[in-house]
Formats: C-alpha cells, structure tokens, sequence
C-alpha cells in the first residue's frame, strides 16, 4: 500500500519540519502563494483560541496569505487527543486535495507530524483523570519503572523525563489490557509525500529564539496570560504548560522575578529546539534538509517541490 500511495500523482502531501523560530512560517506562506497551497497546522500549541502570542501563532495577516487549518480549534481547558488530531488532519487533507489545491502539513510538534505522515494507529481510549491523578502521583522514576514493567518496547522509545507521555502510555496499557506498543501500529497513509527540513546552526538559532521571545513580550505575552487567567483558566491546565505561559505564571504567583522568567523561558525553549532536532533527524532519509542561512533558500526550495511536484504528474 504505501508504494502505491507514493506514487499516486492525485494526492501530493508536502511536509515541512524543524524546529521554533527556525523560519516555517514565512517559508510555508512563500509556499502556498507560489503553489497555490494551503497549510495544515501541525503545531500543538496553535489549537487553543486565545493563546496567540505565547504560542506564535500566525497573525490575521499571515492566514490572510494562504487559508490555514487547525488552529483554534479547542477551548485551553480542552483536550484534543493526538487521534482527534490525526483524523481532522487528514479531513483537512483531504479536503484541500478535493479542491485541487495542495496540502501543506507543517509543524514542529515531531508526534503529530508523524502520527499523520506514517499512519500511527492511535488507541480510543479516553482521558482517566482519576487514574492520571494517581499515576502522576507516582513521580517519573517510578512510572518510567512500571512502563518498562508493563511495555518495554514502549518504555524504550519514550523519554522517561516527558512525564506526561509516559503517564498516557500506562493509562491506555491498564484501561485496554493491552501494551500501547501493540495497539500504535501505522497504516500508511494513501498521500505522495515529500518532506523538508529546515536547519539553523544552533547559535543562530538561539539568537531568533532569544529576539522572538524579547519579540513576544513587547507584543503583550504577560497581558494575554493575564488575560486567560481572569477567564478562569489554571495553571494546572496542559495548555497552561506551554513555553511562555509556564514560566510567566510563576512570575504571577510570585515565585520568580520577571528578569528570571524571561531567562527560563529563553533558556526552556534552547531546549526544547534540541528536542525537536532528535525528532527530525538530519540523517532521516525521508526528509530532505535546507538551511536557512543559505542566500536564495526560499527560491531553492519552491524549485525543489516544483519539480517534485511535476515528476508525479508524468
């Protein structure tokens, strides 16, 4: 099956991954005005309405470009499951394919961009928070114990530090009676894609994350949370996890200066860049990498996916 849905010329899929601040947006609405696209957010961060500057969210006038897909699409208190994700995807997919128009998954969330582009079979099991609750209550070393225990395969692949992932591999294992590992197998899906990378070297790419941060407060971070917080939206929230949010919330419960939030939130986000050059690997013969620093990047890469995009034609 997958051979057969590589090659079919009617259903083009371009993907475009890296990690924050690397330059997808700007490239992705370069993209879509050159090649008539549209872009399918696979950015986690982007789904919660309200949650505009801290999440960098494409502005008005950026979705003005190109029509974009999965953004706002839940509430901060609510949940979107990685397979509620999966299935508007590939609707969304499916729809611009349906309109002629090309389909331009990009994101720097590696679980979701993976979960639609290898097909992840993703267990129906819905959140627990009672067994959550109890699960969470165990602490990471203790839980990474009984996910090797209960799912070794499982426990091999995930970081044991990401908590919250470890929690929801041990929730599905005891509410199914089934290891998560047997329950994810991928189905390729019926698209022809072509993926690419996009790579900084890591001082400059500290140096936009640093300047869109500093970016980020200027535009009003600290009055949007403000803002969210007056809503009635807790800390306790996973939206209220997220880089920016995190870190300020503890400056508004006083547990850190302002200087000192910012710093982590720089700091965080340095992390969190590395995290996602472990999901896209640059030895991933998959994805084709260009960097950014390149003179005439932009017009390389609309080259390169034109071609591609006219050898499926023949």
């Amino acid at each position: 099956m997958k051979d057969e849905a590589t090659r079919n010329p009617a259903t083009p899929l371009l993907v475009i991954v890296g990690p924050t601040a690397v330059g997808k947006t700007a490239l992705s609405l370069h993209l879509a005005a050159e090649l008539g696209g549209e872009i399918v957010s696979a950015d986690s961060r982007l789904f919660y309405k309200g949650m505009d500057i801290g999440t960098a969210k494409p502005t008005a006038a950026e979705q003005a470009v190109a029509p974009h897909h999965l953004i706002d699409v839940c509430a901060p208190d609510e949940t979107l499951t990685l397979a509620a994700y999966q299935r508007l995807a590939y609707g969304a997919i499916d729809e611009i394919l349906g309109n002629g128009r090309l389909p331009i998954l990009i994101g720097g969330t590696g679980q979701y961009v993976r979960a639609v582009v290898e097909g992840w079979g993703i267990p129906e099991v819905a959140p627990q928070p009672e067994l959550r609750q109890a699960l969470e209550a165990l602490g990471g070393p203790e839980l990474a114990r009984w996910l090797r225990c209960l799912d070794p395969a499982a426990a091999e692949k995930l970081d044991p530090r990401n908590v919250r992932r470890v929690v929801r591999a041990l929730e599905v294992t005891l509410v199914t009676g089934r290891p998560i590992s047997e329950l994810q197998r991928k189905s390729p899906p019926p698209y022809r894609i072509c993926q690419i990378g996009l790579h900084r070297e890591r001082e400059s790419l500290y140096r936009r994350i640093d300047e869109r941060v500093d970016q980020m407060m200027a535009a009003g971070l600290l009055a949007e949370l403000a803002e969210l917080r007056g809503k009635g939206y807790g800390r306790s929230l996973p939206a209220m996890s997220g880089l920016g949010y995190k870190q300020l919330w503890a400056y508004l419960d006083g547990e850190m200066s302002l200087d000192a939030a910012i710093e982590r939130i720089k700091f965080e986000t340095h992390r969190f860049a590395r995290q996602q050059a472990t999901w896209f690997r640059r030895d991933d013969p998959a994805i084709t990498w260009f960097e950014m620093a390149d003179e005439g990047v932009e017009t390389a890469v609309i080259a390169f996916v034109q071609q591609w995009l006219n050898v499926g034609e023949t």
